[in-house]
């Protein structure tokens, strides 16, 4: 008998003891009580700009205070990488700047999804045209 990754019993020739992959998937698919709310309360961790922008400051004291930037960042409550991300993307924008540069990426997303519409339509009028001419 063999043991494979996910715990399921094989044997080798008769298949007498194997477990049917349903099953494995259905424990996998298992989720706690809990479950949903644990989602809930992950996604209410996703910070605005502002919190960023207010968290990279923080960090920029308290190495102004003597500490490692490592320590200032586990002091804050994140990780390096994410850090490093933030301060790549938020680093030298003001609170007022942000919070124009996401309005700014909203805007231009729902124009893309308005130019990527009319296109959508425009092609289906030149097929309409061209089969009813």
């Amino acid at each position: 008998r063999y043991s494979s990754r996910n715990g399921a019993n094989t044997t080798t020739g008769s298949g007498r003891t194997r477990r049917l992959a349903t099953d494995v998937l259905r424990r996998r698919r298992y989720r706690s009580p809990g479950h949903k709310a644990a989602q809930e309360e992950a996604r209410k961790k996703a910070h605005t700009p502002e919190e960023i922008v207010a968290r990279l400051r923080q960090v920029e004291v308290i190495v102004g205070q003597g500490k490692s930037v490592a320590e200032a960042v586990r002091s804050i409550g994140v990780t390096e990488p994410t850090y490093d991300r933030w301060r790549t993307e938020f680093g030298r924008l003001k609170l007022d700047q942000v919070k124009r540069l996401k309005a700014l990426e909203r805007e231009n997303a729902r124009l893309r999804e308005a130019v990527s519409d009319l296109t959508l339509e425009k092609v289906i009028l030149k097929e309409a045209a061209a089969q009813g001419g």
